[in-house]
């Protein structure tokens, strides 16, 4: 399946990807939508505080540079003077050019492979300036979270066209190198379980 026909096959209901033209039901939980309104709330407050152009909407989806692959992130922080080179966006809640995208998040679930491998090449491949890994469970592979595995937030930031990483665990404040302005203790994320 290609990615515009995915978009004409979406229901209004559900959450749903496409990868690599394979439809992939999303099933958040409801510690999951907490962490992903606290989030929401707080980069809120902070483009609001910074009064930058900025928001972040409901349902826009990603299309990376495959034709058959769309990806509807927890959380994205879109720039709305960049809208303008959308060539989806007056039409469909489509953003396919990384520089309309100030940040991205995915706050991970039993699907962890995806928030830690294939999103984080697309993202990079696109030129997203920042991508956030919420992995308020500790569930990612060792590799990615470190051992003893625990709730771990991964702050990538685009340098030179790739990512470099910087790892928050518990009792930590995230800082984000893009938006210097902004903190979150680790332990408020932490604590939906």
């Amino acid at each position: 399946m290609s990615f515009q026909e995915f978009l004409i096959w979406k229901p209004d209901t559900g959450c749903y990807e496409l990868h690599d033209g394979v439809i992939i039901e999303m099933q958040p939980t409801g510690p999951h939508e907490q962490v992903v309104g606290l989030l929401n709330r707080k980069l809120n407050v902070l483009i609001d505080q910074e009064g930058f152009n900025y928001f972040i909407p409901n349902t826009a989806m990603l299309q990376p540079l495959m034709d058959d692959t769309g990806y509807k992130p927890d959380l994205l922080m879109i720039d709305t003077a960049a809208l303008v080179n959308e060539p989806l966006w007056s039409k469909e809640s489509v953003i396919t050019l990384g520089q309309s995208v100030k940040l991205a998040v995915e706050v991970v679930s039993t699907n962890w492979p995806d928030d830690y491998a294939r999103k984080f090449e697309d993202y990079e491949a696109m030129g997203i300036q920042e991508y956030w890994i919420v992995d308020y469970k500790g569930l990612g592979g060792r590799r990615y979270i470190g051992t003893p595995k625990q709730p771990t937030v991964t702050v990538c930031h685009l340098v030179n066209g790739l990512y470099e990483t910087q790892l928050f665990r518990q009792s930590s404040s995230l800082i984000s190198p893009s938006f210097p302005g902004f903190q979150l203790a680790t332990d408020t994320i932490f604590a939906y379980k």
